[in-house]
């Protein structure tokens, strides 16, 4: 899959993120998540990045930043590079710790910030192994801050994203906001293998354009867009991997299991970055829960089939790298 483009401008919004090589642990315990934060407080006073989330797991991390200074190159080698460092003398190691490239998604605020922090804050109890009951319970990322549990550091923002909410009591509305769970256009960006370089509408990817001097950078950008499979080609892939007709899978038999129709479904989700109602139109169902449902099916299928996972998962490759 193509790695995503460096997006660099003052007062930009990124979502951050990196894991482990070969996913192997990046944190064994508090003093490697205090020094971690600690290289974050270290970055928002020498780079001027503003730390708007963050969430720290066992292999891997997510973080929210807005760069006034246009600099997040530089604020992830600081934050990466010291944190490498730091971890090797505390597991008396030596040698690489990340994966490679930190991932950077710019984001649109107005539209995007406080679903993001929900996306971000959630994923203690949205992974497939539950971390902890409540996210109150989760010590290591910014929202015992959010809900005022423990005392916020002066480096973290929370402002702009309560004021996006809009609610009266802040720290009650932000829980409310945050325990309702991740919406559907979020968990679609993030689906497993499929992040794009830019989140927002067609107007605000229009003006990062019009911001970038990087002519080059512009058409790669531009042609990841327009080089995503449509859904026919999903279909056809799909209707030959799976030997089923091409109708089959657009109308689909009441009553009957239709594994091969929820597999193009989910695919131009994660490969096509369709919305729910794009897939409903293109499946001839009726509402958005006719595909919500069907690919929530799916996914416990995919845990249970090992086959069916692989078989998945090739598919989408193959579409990814065509």
């Amino acid at each position: 899959m193509p790695r995503a483009e460096r997006i660099e401008y003052e007062d930009a919004y990124y979502h951050v993120m990196n894991r482990g090589r070969d996913r192997q642990m990046i944190f064994h315990g508090k003093s490697y998540y205090n020094v971690f934060i600690e290289g974050l407080a270290e970055a928002h006073y020498r780079f001027g990045v503003e730390v708007h989330a963050y969430c720290l797991m066992g292999n891997h991390y997510h973080l929210l930043l807005k760069t006034p200074g246009g600099n997040i190159s530089r604020v992830m080698r600081h934050v990466n590079g010291v944190y490498t460092q730091r971890y090797n003398r505390l597991k008396k190691t030596d040698g690489p710790l990340f994966r490679g490239r930190f991932k950077s998604i710019l984001i649109e605020q107005d539209d995007y910030l406080a679903g993001l922090s929900r996306y971000i804050h959630r994923n203690p109890v949205d992974m497939k192994k539950l971390l902890v009951s409540t996210l109150c319970d989760y010590r290591w990322s910014s929202y015992p801050a959010y809900l005022n549990r423990v005392k916020s550091p002066d480096w973290l923002y929370r402002d702009e994203i309560y004021a996006q909410l809009g609610y009266g009591q802040r720290y009650k509305g932000f829980r409310l906001f945050t325990e309702a769970g991740v919406d559907e256009e979020i968990e679609q960006l993030y689906s497993k293998n499929y992040y794009p370089a830019i989140i927002g509408s067609k107007g605000f990817k229009e003006d990062v354009y019009a911001r970038l001097e990087n002519a080059e950078l512009v058409t790669r950008i531009r042609k990841r867009e327009l080089d995503k499979p449509d859904s026919r080609v999903i279909v056809k892939a799909v209707a030959g991997r799976m030997k089923v007709d091409e109708a089959e899978i657009y109308y689909g038999k009441r009553g009957q299991l239709q594994v091969a129709r929820w597999v193009a479904m989910r695919l131009c989700q994660t490969v096509s970055g369709m919305s729910l109602k794009q897939i409903a139109d293109v499946f001839h169902v009726s509402h958005v829960s006719g595909v919500s449902h069907p690919i929530s099916k799916l996914r416990q299928l995919l845990k249970d089939d090992e086959k069916l996972e692989v078989l998945f998962h090739e598919l989408q490759q193959n579409l990814i790298s065509r």
